[in-house]
Order: C-alpha cells, then sequence, then structure tokens
C-alpha cells in the first residue's frame, strides 16, 4: 500500500524513530488491514463504531492491554498521517481511549544472580570477552539492546559513552572499573581477533559484521543455560536491574530517568518499587522496636 510506506518514510526520516520502532508501527498497521480486507471494509471510510468492533475482535484474541495500547496508538498516528493529507476525512481513533495497562513490576536480577552471570563467560576466550563485556556494559549503564550494538568506538571517551537513543536524541552514560577492566581486555585480544573488516562498531559478531539485537538476546540466553539461574534472560532485566539497584541504594528519580533516557518520569516511575531485602533492610533499621 503506497500511504503506508509514505508513512513509515514519515516516521523513520522525518520523526527520526529508530528502525525497530517503524517496524513495530507496519507490524500492527498491516494486521488492521489484513482485517480490513478480511471483512471487506473500506479503510478510507472507516467509522467509530468499526473501531470498536475492531477492538472487539483484539480482545477476542486476547491481545494483552498493552497490546491493545500500542496498536490505538499505531493506528491513530497513522490515520492522523492521512487525515492531514486529505486522504480521509478523520481520523476514527482520534476519540478512543486506550485500556489501562496492567500494572506489572519490571523482572530484575539480585546481586548474586548477577554475579553468577558476570561469572560464567571465560575470559580466555574470545567470544567469552566479548560476552563478559555485553553483560557488563548493560548492567552499568542501563542501555537499550538497541543503543548497545550502535556503540562504536569514537563513541568512547574516558569512562564515558556517546549514546543515540530514540529520535536521534543524544546523552552520556558512565562506567566504572569493572567495565573498563573488561573493556581494555576485549580491545587488546578479542576486538582484534573478531573485527576482520575494520569495522567502527564494539561489538562484532563471529563473522566480523557488528552484532545485531537478535545476537546479543542469543547470547544472553546462551549465558543464562549454563548457570543454575532458572530465569528467562532480557537485555532489558539488566536494564531493569540497573534502575532497581540505583534506587534502592538512594539514587534519586530524576537522575535515573536521565540516565535511562526516558522523556517522561511516569516511564521511570515503574522503578520505585523495592525488592523484600531492602525492604527487610529498612525495616530492621529504622523500627524503633525491630530489635533489643
Amino acid at each position: 500500500m503506497k500511504y503506508l510506506d509514505k508513512y513509515l518514510q514519515y516516521l523513520q526520516y522525518q520523526r527520526n524513530y529508530s528502525i525497530d520502532t517503524v517496524i513495530s508501527y507496519k507490524r500492527d498497521i498491516v494486521e488492521f488491514l489484513d482485517y480490513i480486507e478480511e471483512y471487506n471494509l473500506d479503510m478510507y471510510d472507516f467509522s467509530y463504531e468499526e473501531v470498536r468492533k475492531y477492538l472487539m475482535y483484539l480482545n477476542k484474541k486476547k491481545d494483552k492491554n498493552s497490546t491493545v495500547s500500542r496498536k490505538i496508538s499505531s493506528l491513530r498516528s497513522f490515520y492522523k498521517f492521512l487525515a492531514k493529507r486529505e486522504i480521509v476525512e478523520n481520523n476514527p481513533f482520534s476519540l478512543v481511549s486506550l485500556p489501562k495497562k496492567e500494572k506489572k513490576l519490571p523482572r530484575f536480577f539480585y546481586y548474586n544472580e548477577l554475579e553468577l552471570l558476570f561469572q560464567t563467560p571465560r575470559l580466555d576466550t574470545v567470544l567469552g570477552q566479548r560476552d563478559r563485556l555485553i553483560l557488563e556494559m548493560l548492567y552499568a549503564t542501563g542501555v537499550r539492546v538497541s543503543e548497545l550494538v550502535n556503540i562504536k568506538l569514537s563513541d568512547i571517551s574516558g569512562k564515558e559513552i556517546r549514546i543515540v537513543g530514540k529520535g536521534n536524541k543524544e546523552r552520556v552514560v558512565r562506567f566504572g572499573e569493572y567495565v573498563e577492566d573488561i573493556l581494555k581486555l576485549y580491545l587488546s585480544d578479542a576486538y582484534n581477533q573478531l573485527n576482520l573488516d575494520n569495522s567502527e562498531y564494539l561489538f562484532i559478531n563471529s563473522h566480523g559484521a557488528q552484532l545485531t539485537t537478535r545476537g546479543v538476546r542469543y547470547i544472553l540466553d546462551r549465558v543464562i543455560s549454563r548457570t543454575t539461574l532458572e530465569k528467562n534472560i532480557s537485555p532489558h532485566m539488566l536494564r531493569h536491574s540497573f534502575a532497581t539497584h540505583l534506587l534502592n541504594e538512594g539514587c534519586d528519580i530524576l537522575t535515573v530517568q536521565e540516565l535511562l533516557g526516558h522523556e517522561s518520569l511516569t516511564a521511570t516511575s515503574i522503578y520505585t518499587h523495592v525488592t523484600n531485602d531492602r525492604l527487610k533492610e529498612v525495616y530492621y533499621k529504622c523500627h524503633p522496636r525491630a530489635k533489643k
């Protein structure tokens, strides 16, 4: 569909959305267009009543509230694009309220679990050095996996990394001595053996090309399978751990917001939960009759 292609180009080149975000929008809209075709409807004359039926269709599929919200947002933005160009008369999704999101605490690792993860990759192997750096850097900086794989050597200065985040917005993240040590080892050894094509990117796959987000997820799955931890792992869990541990150690939420690259404080507020261990520690330390 020509208008979909134009819209996706608009998101990528004018709104500066990341490739992953553009793909997500495309997936939601293509699903909607398939629905239109299946039920022989006219997307150019789509009414509010038909929007309600589409929402019922999504509910029957048992989509989560967060998924339905994302799809509504994608279609609302798409129809806004069409309406501005007078391709449709109005935006049928403009009056649709988003369903309440399920309140779900972010999944994170405890300190002892992280130690198990960090000790798993072998530092006497090329891939072990790279994998250990991935783990340490994700946890130390809190960057998204899409930001991690796009780090270039030129982005690193001292213990700081220039990150290009969502919407091409830049921020600086910092790291400490653990990352510094493994980074020096990796650059002096494994990186030279992996980087056969003189790539400008920091993380390289076994074929000498830039590591992908899918490649990072595969690496993390492989690492956790070699531990005794019975958890599914994702790059975002290390980002969750980064934010959770900072807040538990007394970091203020505005600083965490800036480090994570969140535009809204609302996005950061999901990390204001505290762990049971932290609750116990504060209780026994502060309550006047918690101990004799």
